[in-house]
């Protein structure tokens, strides 16, 4: 049963390469919780573009190489596209638009619950995300066209 959460803060967002060569998506990254151990990474909807299964991005680059498993199911995708927020985030590439302020919901598709912490995280949400401003969601999603 997919359900919503929302919040504001600093939302980072960034194209992202779903299909090679040139099928890009876009994507946002934000935390929740008092500590920010929730780790939300969401779509962001753009006309014309197809939605994004983020787990499935995810796993087409095999992240059980990398990470492993604990034993929860799709824990090696969640560290997968946690890493991707936070890689955006702490070294931004050219184009990535850092919203230090924005109004966000997230529906969420899947929850992972890591039992580990990556990058201060314990959990991911993963699924759609809308910026509330429309000033926001049009800059995010000139993201998209390619560069």
């Amino acid at each position: 049963m997919a359900w919503s959460v929302g919040g504001e803060g600093r939302v980072t967002v960034v194209r992202l390469l779903h299909r090679w060569p040139d099928r890009y998506g876009v994507v946002g990254y934000t935390t929740s919780g008092r500590y920010g151990e929730t780790a939300l990474v969401g779509d962001v909807p753009v006309p014309g573009v197809p939605g994004l299964s983020l787990m499935d991005v995810a796993a087409r680059h095999r992240p059980d190489l990398m990470y492993g498993s604990t034993g929860t199911e799709g824990f090696a995708e969640a560290c997968w596209l946690i890493s991707v927020g936070w890689s955006a985030r702490t070294v931004p590439k050219p184009g990535t638009l850092e919203l230090p302020h924005a109004v966000w919901i997230l529906d969420v598709d899947r929850t992972v619950d890591l039992g580990v912490v990556m990058y201060g995280h314990i959990r991911l949400h993963v699924g759609r995300l809308t910026l509330t401003d429309p000033d926001q969601m049009t800059r995010a999603r000139a993201l998209a066209r390619p560069q």
